[in-house]
């Protein structure tokens, strides 16, 4: 007769007193293993919300300018895994943004309100740059650097400027091109500037001895005359300019067409008053160099990074002052032959 076969896991035991044993190995490893299981269960609960909102800010750099517009540059971590990433702004009021992934490449975004959702194409870290015009109020002399920034940030001052109050004293302050640049916290920070052109003169003590007094209003009345004169030589000279600006313009087609190759850089520059003093400098170099220049050689030049100076030079293309094309792979900047008064 054969023997009955009992499964390990369910084999059993008989004491003599007729009371029955189970096998409680099992059940104890089980009840080992559960916290370990919930514990698991925990902390991918925690990390999943993690994952789908993963985005922080490596740096913040502000710049602002004496036309009251602000240039903002971040850098920012974001999630790989996600194919659109959206940021909000400083303001609706926005130009000039670029957003540029951490291998150089331009990204598409489209800008609602003070929104911009960003095609990241599994970037991990991306760089926006845009200008605003939503931070400055003005009033009077006395203008107002307002923003309540969400992390730490840099703020360079406009040239010329001279602050008269500030809400928090700055971590740091440095002096960068005779610019002014401010270490700001998070939170809100207010400065109010204005834009002076030069220190006021120093004054000198009174002269007692009279020789020396009809010296010095003697010599003072030739600095006189000589800056008098100075400033009526000027001002013919401006009014020449104006002229001969005018007469050219005259001369032109009924389409104000203008030939860039028989005017100088100031009559490009009275033809777009509006342009910045940074964009000036550009058109001048290249100017200088026939008429053409690669991109690579304005950011030697400039010492600006890639995407600062490709936002100078978009914003140069859509007032029709110069023309981009490639060569070798590279970015080509030629001044336009032909220039067109703007309406």
């Amino acid at each position: 007769m054969n023997p009955e076969i009992v499964p390990i896991h369910r084999k059993e035991f008989l004491r003599e007193d007729g009371m029955l044993f189970v096998r409680t190995e099992g059940i104890i490893e089980t009840m080992a293993k559960a916290p370990l299981i919930i514990a698991s269960f925990i902390v991918v609960a925690l990390v999943m919300p993690i994952q789908t909102s993963f985005s922080s800010t490596r740096t913040l750099d502000l710049i602002l300018y004496s036309d009251g517009s602000v240039h903002v540059s971040s850098n920012l971590d974001v999630d790989p895994l996600n194919p659109d990433f959206e940021i909000k702004l400083f303001g609706p009021s926005i130009d000039n943004f670029v957003a540029v992934s951490e291998n150089g490449f331009l990204l598409s975004s489209e800008i609602v309100d003070d929104k911009v959702t960003i095609d990241t194409f599994g970037s991990s870290s991306i760089t926006i740059d845009y200008d605003i015009h939503d931070l400055i109020s003005k009033e009077g002399r006395v203008w107002t650097f307002s923003l309540d920034s969400p992390t730490n940030y840099s703020l360079l001052m406009p040239q010329n400027s001279i602050i008269v109050g500030m809400n928090a004293l700055p971590s740091n302050m440095i002096i960068v091109n005779d610019q002014t640049q401010l270490e700001l916290s998070t939170g809100l920070s207010e400065i109010n500037y204005i834009l002076g052109t030069t220190n006021p003169p120093v004054i000198s003590p009174p002269v007692t001895d009279p020789e020396q007094f009809s010296v010095d209003i003697f010599t003072i009345s030739i600095i006189g005359v000589s800056i008098a004169a100075a400033i009526v030589g000027g001002i013919i000279l401006i009014k020449r300019k104006q002229t001969q600006s005018l007469s050219i313009l005259e001369n032109e087609s009924p389409k104000s067409e203008t030939n860039i190759d028989s005017l100088d850089t100031e009559t490009i520059f009275n033809l777009r008053p509006e342009m910045r003093e940074d964009d000036k400098e550009i058109i001048k170099f290249i100017s200088e160099n026939g008429g053409q220049v690669l991109e690579s050689d304005l950011r030697k030049k400039f010492l600006q990074p890639r995407t600062t100076m490709w936002r100078a030079v978009k914003r140069l293309e859509r007032q029709g002052v110069i023309e981009i094309s490639k060569k070798d792979l590279q970015n080509l900047v030629k001044l336009k032959k032909v220039l067109e008064d703007e309406e």
